[in-house]
């Protein structure tokens, strides 16, 4: 029978597991930081074909060193991919007469299509690939820790320098162009920060754990309606919390990590619900 797993246990392989459970509260952080863009923007479904075109980005590094001999770095190709698709999206449908909707469905479709098919030209990566795309790696290299580590640190603290002038063109850009502030330079900034990210913190965690601290952790808090300076804080909190706690989660019960991370993250939203339901039950009672 196998031994159950115990904080004595981590604590002993501290080694081994402080570098993935770093990586995952940095990611989440900043993540849920930018998720409050994701939510409120209703850029959603842009955060989830970026994460995809970010796995297929590590596919395609894949087959091109197996398959082509070309030595392309799984961060690069899921960074690149992630900002190419960023870039895209941010492009106006209309001048192709298709709704926005659309062409988000359609690049998260093909995106994550394509990662489906690459993967069944590289079994030698099969369980790298698995882990990038679903998140049920255990471990982070070194290398992944610190890129997120950088990466984010950069984004946050570029985010929190120019936070009046992103929020004011993000969320009323009409009063932001009288203001004379450069509206689509703002624009471009907090979507190449998601860009960069994502792409990143998928080859760290998973594409689909990235989705959820993107966006779950941004839903729960505005839910319960705080003031807009508080719910970008309290989302990153939370959202480094949800990195953290999936990952206990996942090493105390034997479960994927990246599953993990997605169930607790998707629980907050609901827990929220809870919450504003039973503040105005105590509302009305008084």
């Amino acid at each position: 029978m196998d031994e159950q797993p115990t904080w004595a246990g981590l604590w002993a392989a501290r080694e081994l597991f402080l570098d993935p459970i770093l990586c995952a509260a940095i990611a989440g952080t900043v993540l849920g930081f930018l998720g409050v863009y994701v939510v409120l923007r209703r850029m959603t479904f842009v955060s989830a074909a970026v994460t995809q075109a970010a796995g297929l980005g590590v596919a395609l590094a894949f087959y091109a060193e197996i398959h082509l001999g070309l030595a392309i770095d799984p961060v690069a190709g899921a960074v690149g991919l992630a900002l190419l698709t960023t870039v895209l999206l941010s492009l106006d449908p209309a001048r192709l007469q298709l709704p926005r909707e659309a062409v988000l469905g359609l690049a998260f479709a093909l995106c994550g299509g394509a990662a489906v098919l690459v993967a069944d030209r590289i079994a030698q990566e099969a369980h790298d690939l698995q882990a990038i795309l679903f998140g049920s790696a255990v471990l982070v290299r070194p290398i992944d820790l610190l890129l997120v580590a950088i990466s984010g640190g950069l984004v946050l603290a570029l985010q929190l320098w120019w936070r009046r002038g992103l929020t004011f063109a993000s969320f009323d850009p009409d009063s932001a162009r009288v203001q004379r502030l450069p509206v689509g330079l703002l624009n471009a900034t907090v979507l190449l920060s998601i860009g960069v990210l994502v792409g990143v913190s998928a080859r760290a965690l998973g594409a689909l754990p990235v989705f959820a601290l993107s966006t779950l952790p941004a839903l729960a808090v505005l839910v319960l309606g705080p003031s807009l300076p508080f719910t970008f804080a309290f989302a990153a909190v939370l959202g480094g919390a949800c990195g953290i706690g999936g990952y206990l989660v996942a090493f105390f019960w034997n479960l994927p990590v990246g599953g993990s991370q997605t169930v607790v993250a998707a629980a907050l939203v609901p827990a929220a619900l809870l919450l504003r339901f039973a503040r105005r039950k105590l509302r009305l009672a008084r």
